[in-house]
């Protein structure tokens, strides 16, 4: 049995359950408002345009089934945001088309992720501009900044800030090493970026997007709220912590380079 239909039937879902799942409308497009960004239920409502009830029951039902996460924000105890779990998707979803197609999961998992993740190369069209966005700019958007330098190959024009700049987190530096060095990466104020023009500016934290300004030329705005792994108690578990930061960014970035690749094809 393939690994990902192994860790489907484990979380107790069968292949038909998975994509009755996503067959539901609200479902569907409650998804793909998350697979770009961390949504507060308020802000899903409006997006899709349907009732809160609706959206709140379904919302419930994808949580169930861990195809999405929710944690309170950290800028303001009321707010919940809602997380798209990428990888769990991926799973459930090569699992459930390897019923009908044996041969779907390993083309998945292997150069036809990888092949994703790399982005074209042209003179036709300028580089794309990332700005990552946090408080301290020592840790969440430092990491996000050197990994997604790394997996881009450097197609990517990729800068990282903060609302409160507190230098680089020694722990950020080593939870990417061996394979990315950050150690050269400084802190930055958004005020050395307020006048430049990005494709995209993502905020890490909650209290970063609160604050965020306006930039020039409307780039697009999108939220990862990740918790900052540097207010973890003790010394093992903050480690892991940004070991685990580290591995979702990296879920994260490859979607994020996957999505720019496709509007570029599309241009």
């Amino acid at each position: 049995m393939s690994p990902a239909r192994v860790a489907l039937e484990r979380r107790g879902t069968k292949p038909t359950e998975f994509l009755r799942l996503l067959a539901h409308d609200i479902r569907w497009r409650l998804l793909g408002e998350l697979t770009r960004s961390d949504r507060r239920v308020n802000e899903l409502v409006a997006l899709i345009n349907e009732r809160p009830n609706l959206v709140s029951y379904h919302l419930s039902v994808l949580r169930k089934h861990r195809l999405v996460s929710d944690h309170r924000s950290s800028a303001d105890a009321r707010d919940i945001y809602y997380r798209f779990e990428q990888e769990r998707f991926r799973e459930g979803f090569l699992a459930s088309g390897s019923r009908l197609y044996p041969g779907l999961e390993g083309e998945g998992e292997g150069g036809r992720s990888e092949r994703a993740a790399s982005l074209e190369r042209t003179t036709l069209q300028p580089r794309k501009r990332v700005l990552f966005l946090c408080t301290g700019n020592s840790a969440r958007s430092q990491m996000a900044e050197g990994i997604l330098r790394h997996l881009s190959e450097g197609s990517i024009d990729v800068e990282s800030a903060g609302t409160r700049p507190r230098g680089v987190n020694p722990l950020a530096v080593k939870a990417l090493e061996p394979t990315i060095d950050i150690s050269h990466q400084r802190s930055k104020h958004l005020d050395e970026f307020i006048h430049e023009r990005f494709d995209y500016v993502i905020t890490l934290c909650d209290r970063a997007r609160e604050e965020c300004p306006i930039f020039p030329g409307h780039p697009e705005r999108i939220h990862w709220s990740f918790p900052d792994p540097a207010e973890v108690e003790g010394e093992e578990e903050r480690e892991a912590a940004f070991r685990r930061t580290a591995s979702e960014l990296f879920t994260r970035l490859r979607y994020l380079i996957a999505m720019i690749e496709r509007k570029r094809k599309t241009s």
